[in-house]
């Protein structure tokens, strides 16, 4: 159920520069996904790098334990939002540590991203990245356009994870990891 404040509520102007405000939300730590999905025309099941589609994102929450939901987002302005918005399904893989230049590859790479990328297909017929901290298989459920992005809603068909291995977290325009406090 949606529920919304009365029309004659409104929120006030903003009282900081759009500068001011990306430097307060940098504060926050975030882990760092690459989300796949199928290039225009690739056939399910067809495992060439050519068939797929990835990016870095940061912007991965969890949503409901049941039903399993969980969201993401990507600007308006993004090259592939049509691919992700039509898509039936994607596949959100959690960067390890250890995978940084996977997450630049994807966060700036041209071409082919995923020749060279070690990964096995999942049910959906999509890139599970080998070494992935942890990866959730989506339905592509729901999204909606806020401000300047979309907001992906995916109801996670399959999941799976790994032991060991420290998250690659990004904060105040930095990669790092975590270090458990005593």
């Amino acid at each position: 159920m949606r529920k919304t404040p009365p029309a004659h509520i409104k929120a006030l102007d903003p009282d900081f520069e759009t500068a001011h405000f990306r430097q307060a939300l940098s504060r926050f730590a975030t882990g760092v996904t690459v989300v796949t999905t199928h290039a225009p025309d690739a056939a399910k099941g067809d495992s060439h790098s050519s068939n797929f589609v990835g990016i870095t994102a940061s912007s991965f929450n969890s949503v409901s334990l049941s039903p399993p939901l969980v969201l993401w987002s990507l600007g308006l302005h993004a090259g592939s939002l049509p691919l992700f918005h039509a898509g039936t399904h994607y596949v959100i893989n959690v960067l390890a540590a250890d995978q940084l230049e996977l997450c630049k590859r994807f966060a700036f790479g041209k071409g082919d991203r995923f020749a060279d990328t070690a990964y096995t297909l999942g049910q959906s017929g999509l890139p599970i990245l080998d070494g992935a901290l942890a990866w959730f298989e989506c339905h592509n459920r729901s999204r909606y356009e806020e401000g300047d992005h979309v907001i992906f809603v995916g109801e996670v068909e399959r999941c799976g994870f790994n032991n060991g291995s420290a998250p690659l977290v990004f904060q105040a325009g930095q990669f790092s990891t975590t270090v458990a406090l005593p």
